[in-house]
């Protein structure tokens, strides 16, 4: 019972939400469920009402909003939309956290931006879609690079919507890390498109393929280890099981088989080409690792 009058008696923080698309309308339901004390602004005003139906306070401006609360939290279409809304605002003092998609320097740049302006920045980059916020076991979470002593200060309420994972000082090392995994993720998506293509004509069920191609990109992914331990150590060839030399001596039935079933190779060919441009300044006992350095320009 005590426990439970201590855990009612403490405030939470209160938060000002700026922006309230998908992803931030669900941003906020989650800080009211919670009971932290919102503010909120979007400058479409009627997507505000539903909120203020569960209790936000709808600020008539995005000034008015920032002034409410000491942690502003941002959640807009895109870098110049952020310029644009705090243009007339007043950030001294304030602690400005992000949520916008954006580029690695464009969140170096607002970070200074913020910081002449006398607040305190946060970077975030969401890996998540609106239907895991609030939801711990989706295992969505928010990458987060800028001002250490912010993300500590704030970290249980930033923690409410989504987990939360610090990346660095660098404000730009959050949209870094999140282009990073979602590049993998549209690479995956290619490949699992190319595999779905060869069967397209055949008599084969997508949904029979599909539980094997899942497992297998599964049993695969452990192989990005052993590329970070290589590129650490800067040893192509250590722990290699089909080098090089081999992976693409194997490219030419991979692309007949396309041509064979009536499917552009597009996806596939780039890829094979850095490959064989690896191969042909190596040895060829190296791995997969050494496209990595062709690629950086």
């Amino acid at each position: 019972m005590t426990q439970n009058i201590v855990e009612k008696t403490v405030e939470k923080t209160p938060v000002t939400l700026l922006g309230l698309g998908a992803m931030g309308t669900a941003l906020a339901r989650t800080w009211l469920s919670a009971g932290h004390p919102l503010t909120v602004w979007n400058r479409t005003p009627a997507r505000a009402a539903a909120l203020a139906a569960e209790g936000a306070r709808v600020a008539d401006s995005a000034a008015e909003a920032v002034a409410a609360n000491s942690l502003v939290i941002v959640c807009l279409l895109d870098d110049a939309s952020v310029e644009e809304v705090l243009a007339g605002t007043d950030l001294a003092g304030r602690d400005l956290v992000n949520l916008t998609t954006g580029t690695p320097a464009q969140a170096r740049a607002r970070a200074e931006w913020a910081r002449e302006r006398g607040a305190r920045y946060l970077d975030g980059g969401i890996m998540a879609v609106p239907p895991m916020i609030g939801v711990p076991e989706a295992g969505g979470y928010v990458f987060y690079s800028g001002s250490r002593e912010l993300f500590e200060q704030h970290q249980e309420t930033l923690a409410v919507p989504a987990g939360t994972t610090y990346v660095g000082e660098d404000a730009g090392f959050a949209a870094l890390h999140d282009v990073a995994l979602l590049s993998a993720m549209y690479g995956m998506f290619a490949g699992a498109a190319h595999a779905f293509a060869l069967i397209r004509r055949e008599d084969i069920d997508p949904a029979a393929l599909a539980p094997l191609l899942a497992d297998w990109l599964v049993a695969m992914a452990p192989a990005v280890h052993q590329t970070a331990d290589q590129l650490r150590s800067g040893d192509y060839t250590k722990g290699v099981v089909s080098n090089l030399a081999m992976q693409v001596a194997g490219t030419p039935t991979f692309l007949s088989t396309a041509e064979e079933q009536g499917v552009s190779p597009e996806l596939l060919s780039p890829y094979f080409e850095l490959m064989r441009r690896r191969l042909a300044g190596s040895s060829g006992e190296e791995d997969l690792t050494g496209v990595i350095d062709l690629l950086v320009r």
